[in-house]
C-alpha cells in the first residue's frame, strides 16, 4: 500500500525522506515526521459505522464485518507511529458506536425527558469514552509490532504486516474489548463476536466465547492483508525489474554524454546513498498468511457439527409473554393496575410446564402484590402444574415499616408448593439501577423512576421446573458471557435452560431489539444451552443450544410465544474456563512480540 503524502510535501516543501534517499542523515526522524492527512481518519471514521451494519438485523452480517477488518489492518498499516495507530482505531471505534447505540438517546430523550441538545452530546461523549478501547488496542498493537518498522530502511509501509504483527492485532483487539466488557461494571455491546452469530467464525464462540471469536475476526483479517501486500509487493517488483532492463537496454550503446550520465545515475543510486529496494516476497510468504487464513474460516465453519453438550431431562412446554405495556404508563397508578390485570390474565390462560413474564411485569413491591393476582397465580399453578416467573421489585421491610435493599427480581411459583424462588439481578445498570458516584446531577435531567438497588449474589441457586433447572438473568445481564459461564461452572446444581427476562421498552422500536436477541444467541453457542427470552415490547423468543432462533414474536405485540425446549447437560471449553483461555494468550502473544518484534524486523530488513 502507497505511503501517504507528507504534510510537507502538500505544502509544496522537500520530504525529508527524500532528503535521506541520497544518502542525508536523519532517515529514521524522517520516517517518524510522515503525517497522515486528516482525510485518513475519516475513512477509518466511515469504516467504523460501516460496521454497524455488520451486526444485527443485517442477515450474516459476519462475511461484512470480516471485509470491514481487512480494511481496517490494511488502514493501520499506514500510520506512522503509535500515535496515529490509536488516532486510526479510535476513530474506527468512534463511527462504529455513535452509530450502533444511538438508541440510547431514545431513552434518555423521549423516555427520560433529557432535553435533545444535552441526550445528544451524552451520546456523543459516551462514543467517545468507548472508543478509547480500540484506540488503546492499536496503540498496543503499534508498540508490539508495528513500531519494528520504524526507520526501516526500505520502501516498504512503517507497519508492513507480518506474523507476528497480525497475531498481536488480534492479541491487542480482545484485550482491548475485554476492557472495554470490564471497566466501569462494562459494557461490551457491539463486541466484534456478537456479529459472527450467523457468520463463518461462530463455531469458535463454544471454545473461547465472543471475545475469543472477535480474536480470531483480527486475526483472520490480518493475515488477508499480509498474503494480498505481499502479492502486491512481489507485482510491484517484477514491474520495476521489467522497467530496469527495459532502460538497461536502451542505453546500451550511448555516447560520451550517455556515459557521463550513467555515471550520474550510478553514483546517485549506489545502494550506499539511497534505500534498499523492497524484496519481491517468495511464494511462501504469499501462501502461508492465506492459507492459515482460509484454514481458520474453514475451522469456524465445521466446528458447529460438534456437540459441545447433550440433551438432558424431558422437553419443557414453555410460554413467553410480551405485554406490550407502554414504557411512560407503567409506573402511573392507572397503568400499573391495568399491567396487573393483563398479566394475571395472560398467565392464567392456558397451562405450561413454564410461564416467565417480562423484566418487572409487575412494577410493585413483592410484599405489596394485589391479592387477587397472588391467589390466581397460586391457584393456577397447583391446578394445572404450572411453574411461573414473574418479574417484580424485591425488598426488605424493616420493623419499622420502612422498605431497604431495594433489589429487581424475578419470583417463581412451583406447583404444590409455598416456597417462592426469588432471584435477584446481580449486574446493575448504571445509570438505570445505581447512580455512579458525581453522576447524580446527570440523572436529576431525566425523568426516570430510579433508586440505588442491591446486587443480587453473582451465583445463585437455579429455578427447579419439574427435574430441569433452569438459570436465571434479567436485563441486560446477558451481554456478560464470563458471568453465565461462571454461574453453570459454579452451581451445584447446573441448569440446562437459560431464560432473560427484559424490558427493552426505554429504547423503542429501533436496533436494540435485534442486537439483543443476538446476543442471547451468542449466549447459546457459549454455553450449548437454549436460551428463553420474555420481553415486554420484543424480542420476545426461544432460541436452541445452536444459537438458532426457533420462534419469535412480532415487537410491539401483545401476545404469548408457546415454545417446546430441550435442556442440555455437560460444559463447552468456554464454560469451564471463560475467558481466560483468551486473555493469556494474547498477553503471552504481546509480550513476544513488544520483546522481539523489533529484533525480527531488523533480521527480515538485514540488519544484526
Amino acid at each position: 500500500m502507497a505511503d501517504p503524502l507528507t504534510s510537507r510535501s502538500r505544502r509544496g516543501a522537500p520530504d525529508p525522506a527524500a532528503a535521506s534517499s541520497t544518502g542525508a542523515p536523519g532517515t529514521d526522524a524522517a520516517v517518524r515526521s510522515r503525517a497522515l492527512p486528516r482525510w485518513h481518519y475519516l475513512v477509518a471514521l466511515a469504516a467504523g459505522a460501516l460496521n454497524t451494519l455488520s451486526f444485527a438485523p443485517t442477515p450474516h452480517g459476519g462475511w461484512l464485518q470480516l471485509a470491514i477488518f481487512v480494511f481496517l489492518f490494511a488502514w493501520l498499516t499506514r500510520s506512522t507511529g503509535w500515535k496515529s495507530a490509536a488516532l486510526t482505531g479510535g476513530a474506527f471505534g468512534f463511527g462504529n458506536f455513535v452509530t450502533g447505540v444511538w438508541w440510547l438517546y431514545v431513552s434518555m430523550h423521549f423516555y427520560g425527558g433529557m432535553p435533545a441538545p444535552l441526550a445528544g452530546a451524552a451520546l456523543v461523549l459516551f462514543s467517545l469514552y468507548l472508543a478509547l478501547y480500540p484506540a488503546l488496542a492499536a496503540g498496543i498493537w503499534s508498540f508490539c509490532a508495528g513500531h519494528a518498522r520504524n526507520g526501516a530502511n526500505d520502501n516498504r509501509p512503517p507497519f508492513a504486516p507480518s506474523w507476528h504483527g497480525a497475531l498481536a492485532f488480534a492479541s491487542a483487539w480482545a484485550i482491548g474489548e475485554w476492557l472495554r466488557g470490564t471497566v466501569f461494571t462494562g459494557f461490551p455491546w457491539l463486541a466484534t463476536g456478537y456479529a459472527q452469530v450467523d457468520g463463518p467464525l461462530a463455531g469458535f464462540a463454544p471454545v473461547a466465547g465472543v471475545y475469543g471469536v472477535g480474536w480470531m475476526v483480527a486475526l483472520t483479517a490480518a493475515l488477508i492483508v499480509q498474503a494480498l501486500l505481499a502479492l502486491m509487493g512481489s507485482r510491484s517488483q517484477r514491474l520495476a525489474s521489467h522497467a530496469d532492463e527495459a532502460g538497461g537496454a536502451r542505453g546500451s550503446g550511448v555516447s560520451a554524454n550517455g556515459i557521463a550520465a550513467a555515471s550520474t545515475s550510478t553514483t546517485v543510486n549506489n545502494p550506499a546513498n539511497r534505500a534498499a529496494p523492497a524484496r519481491a516476497a517468495s511464494p511462501a510468504q504469499i501462501a502461508g498468511p492465506a492459507a492459515v487464513a482460509l484454514a481458520l474460516l474453514a475451522i469456524g465453519l465445521l466446528l458447529p457439527l460438534v456437540q459441545w453438550t447433550a440433551p438432558a431431562n424431558a422437553p419443557l412446554t414453555v410460554r413467553l409473554l410480551q405485554g406490550n405495556v407502554k414504557q411512560e404508563m407503567k409506573f402511573e397508578e392507572a397503568g400499573l393496575r391495568a399491567a396487573v390485570d393483563e398479566y394475571q390474565q395472560m398467565i392464567t390462560a392456558k397451562p405450561a410446564d413454564l410461564i416467565v413474564t417480562p423484566e418487572t411485569a409487575i412494577p410493585v413491591l413483592a410484599q405489596q402484590l394485589p391479592p387477587n393476582f397472588a391467589a390466581a397465580i397460586r391457584q393456577f399453578s397447583d391446578s394445572t402444574g404450572s411453574a411461573l416467573l414473574f418479574g417484580a421489585i424485591g425488598g426488605t421491610i424493616t420493623p419499622e415499616g420502612r422498605v431497604v435493599d431495594y433489589t429487581n427480581s424475578l419470583f417463581g411459583v412451583t406447583p404444590n408448593s409455598h416456597e417462592i424462588y426469588r432471584y435477584d439481578k446481580h449486574h446493575l445498570v448504571p445509570f438505570g439501577e445505581f447512580v455512579p458516584w458525581g453522576f447524580r446531577w446527570f440523572v436529576n435531567l431525566m425523568n426516570i423512576p430510579l433508586g440505588d438497588f442491591f446486587r443480587g449474589a453473582p451465583v445463585q441457586k437455579p429455578f427447579m421446573v419439574h427435574s430441569q433447572p433452569v438459570a436465571l438473568n434479567i436485563c441486560y445481564e446477558d451481554i456478560f458471557g464470563e458471568e453465565i459461564a461462571r454461574t453453570l461452572r459454579e452451581n451445584a446444581t447446573p441448569a440446562g435452560v437459560l431464560v432473560n427476562s427484559t424490558n427493552l421498552a426505554w429504547f423503542g422500536d429501533t436496533i436494540a431489539l435485534d442486537q439483543h436477541l443476538q446476543i442471547a444467541r451468542m449466549r447459546s453457542l457459549e454455553t450449548g444451552r437454549p436460551m428463553l427470552r420474555a420481553t415486554n415490547t420484543g424480542m420476545t423468543a426461544a432460541i436452541d443450544a445452536q444459537g438458532r432462533v426457533i420462534g419469535r414474536l412480532t415487537p410491539y405485540t401483545i401476545g404469548s410465544l408457546d415454545v417446546n425446549v430441550q435442556g442440555t447437560t455437560g460444559n463447552t471449553p468456554y464454560v469451564t474456563s471463560g475467558n481466560n483461555t483468551v486473555l493469556a494468550v494474547s498477553v503471552l502473544l504481546l509480550a513476544f512480540g513488544f520483546a522481539f518484534g523489533p529484533k525480527l524486523a531488523r533480521r527480515r530488513n538485514g540488519k544484526k
